[in-house]
């Protein structure tokens, strides 16, 4: 499922208890509080309106009396009733839960811990863990020190609204800089955290992963992301890359394609062999020669000519250096004994 889709998803399967909770809410009112735009909303409505039980009939799908004025629930399709897991949901779900507490930033560790406790004590054996800790005992980032850090503290700003100041390492430009964010929210893209939130110093929406970030403060002024910001979610396709920076076309061999888990590769062709060719843009011609030059054979550069001039330039002197060392070690092995 594509990260939009899946973001859309959560908001849907949230709408009918919230609306539930606020009746005769307005759109704009909904929108403030649900972080999106009235447009949003009102599209979502109209998507929850065809959804519910199979069969899709009269008295199966949700019901709703709604306008930009004024939004009631009239049916629910179920969704209120309380849920009862089988002990094979149970499991998955304490699964989630724990993958949830190892992710800095996403939920307070404690509050994930007491959720796995309450879930393993209501599902019995058959949900708990089969060596560990057991029910209300804590572990991982609990026991480390719980909500606390630079993860726990902009979380913290994005619950209370405050713009946050980020010491971050960006992976791509290889450089550790400073600037002033309006948090958005948290999302999770391929098993990692990232803080989503409108970037003062680049002036647009930007993604900031959680383990990344090296230090967080909490700033004495609310956070105010443009409105147009609230309800897009193009941001949250990763790699889409800076048309501004330079763009190395690769080679990359079969055995070496896990770099498409790693790194913001676009543009990707499969070649019939197994291996591929794609576009990774990049901040820092040093760095990208590094890190082509630590890949060996498994990646060749195809463009641009002074990207492959700098690898080829790097390789030599390691090549050299080598046969240096192996001099050395033959002038020395070649000395008369005593």
């Amino acid at each position: 499922m594509s990260t939009r889709l899946s973001a859309r998803l959560g908001r849907l399967l949230n709408l009918v208890p919230y609306f539930l909770a606020h009746p005769g809410i307005s759109a704009a009112e909904a929108a403030r509080d649900l972080g999106v735009t009235p447009k949003q909303v009102m599209d979502d409505l109209n998507q929850l309106w065809v959804c519910g039980l199979p069969g899709y009939g009269p008295g199966d799908l949700i019901d709703l009396s709604f306008s930009e004025d004024s939004i009631v629930v009239t049916f629910t399709a179920g969704i209120d009733r309380p849920l009862r897991l089988t002990s094979t949901e149970a499991t998955a779900l304490l699964v989630a839960l724990r993958s949830l507490q190892e992710m800095p930033g996403v939920v307070d560790p404690s509050a994930a811990q007491s959720a796995i406790a309450k879930i393993e004590a209501a599902a019995g054996t058959a949900a708990a863990p089969a060596a560990g800790p057991g029910p209300g005992e804590v572990t991982g980032a609990a026991a480390a020190g719980g909500d606390s850090g630079a993860a726990g503290r902009v979380r913290a700003a994005v619950r209370d609204g405050r713009a946050v100041h980020l010491t971050y390492y960006s992976a791509s430009r290889d450089t550790v800089s400073e600037r002033v964010v309006d948090p958005i929210r948290i999302v999770i893209i391929d098993e990692h955290a990232y803080l989503q939130a409108w970037c003062r110093s680049a002036e647009g929406v930007r993604l900031f992963r959680f383990d990344r970030i090296d230090a967080a403060t909490v700033l004495d002024e609310p956070a105010r992301p443009p409105h147009r910001a609230l309800g897009d979610d193009e941001h949250l396709e990763l790699f889409e890359g800076d048309p501004s920076l330079p763009a190395a076309r690769l080679r990359i061999a079969a055995p070496y394609t896990w770099l498409l888990d790693y790194y913001p590769l676009t543009d990707v062709q499969v070649l019939p062999e197994g291996g591929c060719e794609a576009i990774m843009r990049y901040a820092s011609p040093d760095w990208m020669a590094r890190l082509l030059l630590g890949l060996g054979a498994g990646v060749q550069v195809l463009d641009p000519p002074e990207l492959q001039a700098a690898v080829r330039a790097r390789a030599a002197a390691a090549l050299a250096a080598y046969t240096d060392l192996d001099a050395e070690g033959t002038d020395h092995g070649s000395a008369t004994p005593l």
